[in-house]
């Protein structure tokens, strides 16, 4: 299990600062929604590792994150509509 949550946390770090690093660069917009999604899925690998290490204030912190990218998503659908 700890193999899994430490995993998950990795992943998570890669996801947010390659998609974070693919950004400043030029190469990923934050219009993307493969920027979007790796904000979704690396914030909530970060809760569940954070979770697991009762690192709360993290925790919260990433769940906003998660949010905010979802709301994101759901903005973007109702333009498009």
């Amino acid at each position: 299990m700890n193999l899994l949550i430490e995993s998950l946390g990795w992943i998570a770090s890669v996801l947010i600062v390659g998609s974070y690093a693919l950004n400043i660069t030029g190469k990923l917009s934050t219009e993307s929604i493969w920027y979007v999604w790796a904000n979704i899925i690396g914030g909530l690998f970060f809760v569940i590792n954070t979770y697991f290490h009762q690192a709360y204030p993290s925790m919260v912190v990433n769940t906003i994150w998660v949010f905010i990218a979802i709301i994101m998503i759901v903005k973007r659908k109702k333009n498009q509509s």
